[in-house]
């Protein structure tokens, strides 16, 4: 595997919205440092549910995006979900909380799956695209970064799957805004998925 595509955004306003995302995401040449936050220069404008240490970088595999072409019946555009890095030869199903992922020097761990929303569908230009992305069933994956560093195109990727309990990205997508009891609660709790997400299960 390798990185296909490093992608920043800039805040800008989309058509019909009235505040400010970096949703659209484009692609870069040359290497971008990547610190607990996530990429240098990426600009993420809703703080609240965007960004974070647990949310610093999102990945959409190659595999994917080329499904979601067919889909479309369009070419999807390196950065069009507001992905940072394209993996090539990646299908987001394979994916599961905990799995890292190396590149170079850096070191990414899968913390929960990209749950679609409004802005998302104002990106595509399709009000209904929030309902047809959860139902493809098909989520891109958002990391923390353990060990921070350079990355650009062209790089190699190693995947270290997750050793224990499994939870895919798709799993994480359907139990979404779920109050989990007993033995699933505490699948979830033993695999490091995102910190908000455990709390809103402990709480």
């Amino acid at each position: 595997m390798k990185i296909l595509a490093v992608c920043l955004g800039s805040a800008e306003t989309l058509p019909g919205k009235k505040y400010k995302t970096g949703i659209n995401k484009l692609p870069v040449s040359g290497p971008v440092m990547v610190d607990s936050e996530g990429f240098v220069g990426d600009r993420i404008c809703n703080r609240k549910h965007h960004g974070g240490v647990d949310q610093a970088v999102y990945l959409e595999g190659s595999l994917t995006l080329d499904w979601w072409s067919e889909q479309l019946g369009r070419r999807l555009t390196p950065g069009e979900f507001g992905e940072n890095l394209v993996v090539e030869g990646l299908d987001n199903r394979d994916v599961a909380a905990g799995d890292r992922f190396l590149i170079g020097d850096v070191l990414l761990e899968v913390t929960s799956a990209r749950i679609p929303c409004a802005t998302f569908a104002a990106k595509m230009q399709d009000p209904r695209f929030v309902r047809r992305y959860t139902e493809a069933a098909r989520p891109g994956a958002y990391a923390r970064v353990l060990t921070g560093g350079l990355i650009e195109r062209g790089m190699a990727v190693a995947v270290s799957p997750y050793a224990g309990d499994r939870i895919m990205l798709p799993e994480m997508m359907e139990t979404f805004g779920r109050r989990l009891e007993g033995e699933e609660r505490d699948r979830y709790l033993a695999v490091p998925v995102h910190y908000r997400l455990k709390a809103f299960l402990t709480a």
